[in-house]
Parts: structure tokens; sequence; C-alpha cells
């Protein structure tokens, strides 16, 4: 089994980072080298803006190319649970903007030539409950009828044709969602910015950050550069000045395995639908197929943060919740382990605006493949200039209390949502 996401271990090297120093003047600095920051990257660039990207590590190496696979659409919170607090319209426009962030990953995949297996499949709720499956039922109904008739509930009985395990109760069906391989698709976008005219800096950890006039003064291990306009998309990032954010994200890992190529036959057997596969627990499980017939199995798995010892630990119990949900490859070897911390905010919404002059958007909750590229493109267009909506606009984001940067809650807080599962 070996540490490291198959996501960015089976990638191509990435071409396209600006060698030499970090220096000069840039009318945009992006930092941070994930789908946020690429995404606005590109857009900037194609407008002839000229943008610098400061990225601690490797782009897309984080959160990007360390999450489970899945493009989905649609609210990871229950519709009218949403439209009760914001208004059935506000609601609406929220969950319409994960459609179109699907929308926009399948535009770039085309329209820049990124080979990153990149398929509709469909993203399959899996009911832990029978209880569930009722909740499910009444929720598709609403959606169905205020925001996407492209839905369909999944009996009982015809479960068999999605998913080999009789574990579940029922699922939901949202058809607009995708899947791709997240290492591939973020080196091409890389490229795509770098084609554009972006500059992409490697291994240049921000370390400072200063208001000055005409903009600010970013300090880098690799030098200082000045810009007139800011993006932080640094995601749960552990380095660089930027205290303010993380006492409003909590740091949540999330755990994966891979096992290795199962062939066409078992492939079909365990997963025959061929989605993207999420279950109904709060400390639940999410699963689906890659084009080299693995299966990719994921989780919390543990409520405490990634690291080489957490990872492993998190990696055996993923592979015993496997055998459970699919005896039929319980014997099957894993051959990737990893983690990745999880921008998690309180209300579990993202969060996208202006702070002391500096642009964000942060806080993507697990489900940020398909926003993280739309926002960065949504908050670079609005730094040029254009009148795009931000759907997440005006939204309230105190700092959480008692928290400044280090979960120590972490443990309390898995506790209680293993009882909620045992209860509802």
């Amino acid at each position: 089994m070996k540490p490291g996401s198959f996501w960015v271990e089976t990638a191509p090297a990435f071409a396209g980072a600006t060698p030499g120093p970090v220096e000069g003047r840039a009318d945009v600095a992006v930092v941070g080298a994930g789908f946020t920051g690429l995404s606005a990257a590109l857009t900037l660039a194609r407008r002839g803006i000229d943008v610098h990207v400061l990225e601690a590590g490797g782009i897309a190496a984080e959160a990007s190319g360390r999450n489970g696979g899945h493009c989905n659409n649609g609210l990871s919170h229950d519709f009218s649970a949403v439209a009760a607090r914001f208004g059935t319209e506000r609601a609406r426009e929220m969950y319409l903007a994960f459609d179109a962030g699907v929308d926009l990953v399948e535009h770039l995949v085309k329209t820049e030539g990124i080979d990153c297996d990149f398929v509709r499949s469909g993203k399959l709720k899996l009911a832990a409950k029978p209880e569930h499956f009722d909740k499910m039922r009444r929720a598709q109904e609403v959606l169905a009828c205020e925001v996407d008739a492209d839905t369909a509930i999944i009996e009982p009985g015809d479960l068999g044709n999605e998913v080999g395990t009789t574990r579940y109760f029922g699922g939901l069906l949202q058809r607009r969602s995708a899947m791709m391989h997240m290492g591939k698709f973020g080196v091409g976008l890389g490229h795509a910015a770098a084609r554009a005219g972006a500059k992409i800096h490697e291994q240049a950890t921000v370390t400072g950050i200063e208001r000055i006039a005409g903009g600010f003064r970013l300090s880098t291990v690799r030098g200082t550069i000045e810009a007139g306009e800011v993006l932080i998309a640094t995601g749960a990032s552990r380095s660089g000045p930027f205290g303010w954010v993380r006492r409003r994200i909590v740091p949540v890992g999330s755990f994966l395995i891979v096992t290795e190529p199962l062939g066409a036959d078992r492939a079909r057997a365990i997963m025959p639908g061929r989605r993207t596969c999420t279950t109904t627990q709060n400390i639940g499980n999410y699963f689906r197929m890659t084009a080299d017939d693995r299966l990719v199995f994921g989780g919390r798995a543990r409520f405490a943060m990634s690291s080489p010892t957490s990872d492993l630990k998190s990696g055996d119990i993923l592979k015993a919740t496997l055998r459970e949900v699919f005896p039929q490859i319980a014997g099957c070897r894993i051959d990737y382990c990893w983690g990745g911390l999880v921008d998690m905010t309180q209300d579990r919404l993202p969060r996208a605006g202006t702070h002391e002059g500096m642009h964000y958007v942060l806080g993507l909750s697990g489900h940020g493949v398909q926003m993280s590229t739309y926002m960065g493109d949504v908050m670079a267009r609005r730094i040029a200039g254009e009148d795009v909506a931000n759907p997440w606009r005006g939204l309230d984001w105190p700092a959480i209390p008692f928290h400044f940067g280090t979960p120590w809650f972490l443990p309390f807080v898995g506790l209680y949502y293993r009882y909620r599962d045992k209860v509802s």
C-alpha cells in the first residue's frame, strides 16, 4: 500500500512553471495553485492581465489532487433547509452554481484539450438506513419541482443495477454529476493558464503580505513581488500569514484508498452503474471506479488531520469498511493510501468575497472540484471589472469560537457525529 495520492502519482509532470526568483510587479497575485487559483489565473491571463500564481508546493498537489475524484452537481445540504434559511430563489442560485461548475469543468476539458478521463457519470447518494431513503424520496420531489428535474429515485429493488452490495436501501441519482482524474486535470489546467500568459511559481511559500500604495507586497521564500490585487485561494493550507482565514476554517482530514486494477468483470460486478457514489451517514463513505478499473474508496474514517501516520491508520479503517461493503473483492490488493485536508466552514457553505482589500475563495467544505474551478473564474472576472454574480455574496463569516487554527476539538466532533449516525 503506497502512501501517496493516486491522482498526483499518476499525473504527468507539470512543465509550465516560471523559473527564477519571484520579483517585479503584477496586476494580480494569486496565492495557491489548486483548481481555484489556476482557474482564476487562466481567466485573468486570457484578458491580458499580468497574473502571477504563488504556490507553496506543486500545482494541484494538495486538496485539488487529494480528493475522491468526484465532480458533482447539487448542494450537499437539503435544498428545503437552504431555502428556509435564504429563500427559494437564493437557494436555487446556490444549487445552480454547482451545475455551472460542472459545466465549466467540462468546457475547459474540451476547449483546452485536457486528457483527464472526464465522464458525465451521474452521482448516486446511497441511503444507509431505510428511514434515510424515506427522507431522500421527499427531498427528490422538492428538487424535481424547484430546481433539478434531472434527478431520480433508485428504488431498493433496483439498486443492484447500480452497485453490487446489499449494504444500502435505495438512492438519489443526480444525472449531471461527473468524474475525472484530478491530477491530470490540474496539470492540464496549469498548462492552459501558462499558455495564456500566467506566471506560475511553484515552491514559493508566501511568508508575508503588507499593504502598500497601489496594492500589496507579498514576500515569499523565492523573493518578493508587488501586485495591485490579491486573490487568496489557499484552502486549508497551514502555511503563510493567513490567521484571519484559519480562524474561520476547520481543516478536517478525509482519507482514501485505491485498489489494484480489478479488471472489467470484477469492476462491472461491484459498480455496474459506474457512478460517483456517496452515503448518507455523517461519517460515511464515497467511492467510484477509475478509467483503468480501480476502486477509489474514501471517507472521514477518523476525525483527525492528515499526516503519514494518520493516513495509514485511516487506511486500515477504510480497508475494513471496504470488505463490509464489497466482500466480493475483500482480498484485492490496495495500491495507494492517502489523506487530505478539507477546508470546512461552520455551516459547510463556501465563502467568496473581499477582506482588507484582498479577494478570497475558501471554505469549499468537501465539494470543491467544481466550485473551486467555477469560483476561480467568477472572482477573476470580478477582479477584471465584470459585473458577474457571486452566489456566496453577503454570507456572514464570523470566527469560530475558541478556534485559532489548530482544530483541537476534532475528536469531540467525531464522537458527536458517530452518535448522530447511530440514532438517526
